[in-house]
């Protein structure tokens, strides 16, 4: 099983707007970075976890837990003409953006803000945290996913 984090900016799709979804289940599509792109297609698999993150906001941070809930497949907003995705170098043969669903699973006792995560020595060496790196989608190891979780389950941040 791999673990991830993804983000999003909650006046977008926050994770309550997952949790609203049918099945509780959305495609994470809008991708267009190629490294994150790369991450979704070739290492996410159905099943893996994914800490929910709020980006863009006055507080930042990680909210819920999801789970990868397909395997991945071409997005469809590329070849849509009206969207504000849409590739023209993308063809059905050869599709260049690619998402999975992405299925909410629990809403977290609170908010791990990105100043706490920062603040923690076991989290130092995780993506998030590192200088320049702003992709939407990244992995994040077992060990970092666990901690997460303790921070948002311990009652003072």
């Amino acid at each position: 099983m791999n673990y991830w984090l993804i983000k999003s900016e909650p006046h977008v799709f926050s994770f309550d707007d997952l949790l609203a979804s049918p099945k509780q289940t959305t495609p994470w599509d809008g991708v267009r970075n190629y490294q994150a792109r790369n991450f979704m297609r070739d290492d996410m698999k159905q099943g893996d976890k994914i800490l929910y993150y709020h980006s863009s906001t006055k507080i930042p941070g990680v909210v819920g837990v999801a789970e990868v809930a397909s395997d991945p497949y071409p997005d469809p907003l590329q070849f849509d003409e009206n969207s504000n995705y849409y590739d023209e170098k993308a063809s059905k043969d050869e599709p260049r953006w690619i998402l999975v669903d992405v299925k909410g699973v629990e809403k977290l006792p609170r908010l791990v803000t990105l100043d706490e995560i920062k603040s923690e020595e076991r989290l130092a060496d995780m993506r998030l945290v590192q200088r320049g790196n702003r992709l939407s989608v990244m992995p994040v190891t077992k060990k970092e996913f666990e901690i997460i979780l303790e921070l948002a389950n311990n009652n003072s941040p």
